[in-house]
């Protein structure tokens, strides 16, 4: 059996490379951006939109010029990603589809026993064969049923259950609303004809596990957010799931110097993690080809463990959107900055879609980090690639930030942003 033995640095740029996060791997296309999913498995979805949605932030940082029309069209014109659950409100690539029927069937049985909503399917159904693709605000009816965290109405309850096992999907979004239509409709017939790969639970425990791995890049056996959302998975399947990994050689075991427990990586990737072994015995550990910035989303893959990133990357983050706001530490919607192989700091960016103005309206350093020449210059791309995403045309700091953190020549060089417009393709 194959282990490896690297430092925190290593497993830092190992993490780096297979996120996508430490070059510019990866084109400017909707290939890369449907590569990039199927490489991690699925992306996960929110619906606030301060300053971009969670996935569009996740994409914008490893894509060049990527714009969320991109991600739009692979959804809802090519079909090749489907707007799903995997990881909570995720995206995945169509062809996953079938390794999901165990979770569609599981919510059949869960919603079909509820005589409220099977009412009220018929009705849906009725209403999508003759109408076409609905939101909730299109079925009539004020009668409410208690809902996931709160009271909602029959028709929404009855379209989400649909939606949960499978017998419509999302035909397209206006801002956050789902609109349905017939999953027969819209996905390939080759695909929802496919049985389920995973005949056992064992088997749907295995590749669960694996494609987890996966989306992080190394992952530990424990308890945390990235193991979110696998059903009936607890620390016994996970672990015993992990030892049938190990036993086929899909996955391997790496230890990190100065953590106890081991990391497990697939061994489709382990490659990539030797190529940067010799990599760093050849060159040191300081051979990062270029030291480029990216604004990271707060449910980016690369965050789902915050106890790993803490201890890999001296990082701490938590998302504080859901606190509240006396016991925030830093902000609201808050998104963390990557420079190189490190953190450098946070900051809190707020979009004017009326104005078409991204501001900066709070900023926070890490211990010992500050403006140089290169970060100032790395800082700005990544703050162009933020603004293109959201459709702004221009970056402006509050004054305040600005001394207090000492941006002044960040702020001199973003702005020339609304001068690039046409070039960047800003504020289409």
């Amino acid at each position: 059996m194959i282990n490896y033995l690297i430092s925190k640095q290593q497993a830092r740029l190992f993490l780096l490379r297979h996120q996508h996060l430490s070059s510019s791997t990866l084109q400017g296309s909707k290939q890369s951006i449907y590569d990039y999913i199927r490489h991690v498995g699925c992306i996960q979805y929110d619906p606030l939109s301060i300053t971009g949605h969670n996935h569009e932030l996740v994409l914008q940082a490893r894509i060049p010029g990527f714009t969320p029309d991109l991600v739009q069209e692979l959804l809802y014109q090519d079909r090749l990603l489907v707007d799903g659950w995997d990881k909570n409100m995720s995206i995945y690539c169509t062809e996953d589809w079938p390794y999901f029927q165990r979770s569609r069937e599981l919510a059949a049985t869960r919603y079909g026993g509820n005589s409220e909503i099977m009412a009220t399917v018929g009705r849906v159904r009725q209403e999508l064969t003759e109408r076409g693709p609905l939101s909730s605000l299109d079925m009539e009816g004020k009668d409410k049923i208690n809902w996931a965290w709160a009271p909602a109405r029959l028709s929404r309850a009855a379209l989400e259950s649909m939606y949960f096992w499978g017998e419509i999907v999302v035909h397209h979004r206006v801002h956050t609303r789902r609109y349905y239509d017939f999953t027969a409709k819209l996905l390939p017939e080759t695909i929802l004809n496919e049985q389920d790969p995973n005949q056992t639970e064992d088997q749907y425990y295995d590749w669960y596990v694996l494609r987890r791995i996966g989306s992080i890049g190394l992952q530990w056996n424990r308890s945390g957010d990235g193991w979110l959302g696998i059903n009936g998975l607890k620390s016994k399947e996970r672990t015993m799931a992990i030892q049938r990994l190990l036993h086929t050689d899909r996955i391997r075991e790496v230890n990190v110097e100065g953590i106890k427990l081991p990391f497990y990586i697939r061994t489709i990737d382990t490659p990539v993690l030797e190529e940067l072994l010799r990599d760093t015995n050849e060159q040191g550990e300081d051979c990062i080809s270029t030291f480029s910035a990216a604004a990271l989303a707060p449910l980016d893959n690369l965050l789902w463990d915050r106890e790993l990133i803490k201890q890999l990357f001296n990082f701490e983050y938590r998302w504080e959107v859901y606190k509240p706001a006396a016991e925030r530490k830093f902000g609201y919607y808050v998104l963390p900055l990557l420079y190189g192989d490190r953190f450098v700091g946070r900051f809190e960016p707020v979009t004017d879609k009326k104005s078409g103005i991204l501001t900066i309206i709070n900023w926070w350093w890490e211990p010992e980090e500050s403006l140089t020449p290169d970060l100032t210059a790395a800082l700005k791309e990544a703050l162009i690639s933020l603004a293109r995403c959201v459709r702004a045309n221009s970056v402006q700091f509050l004054p305040e930030v600005v001394t207090k953190s000492g941006l002044q020549e960040l702020v001199k060089s973003v702005q020339d942003i609304a001068v690039r417009e046409c070039s960047l393709g800003l504020g289409e």
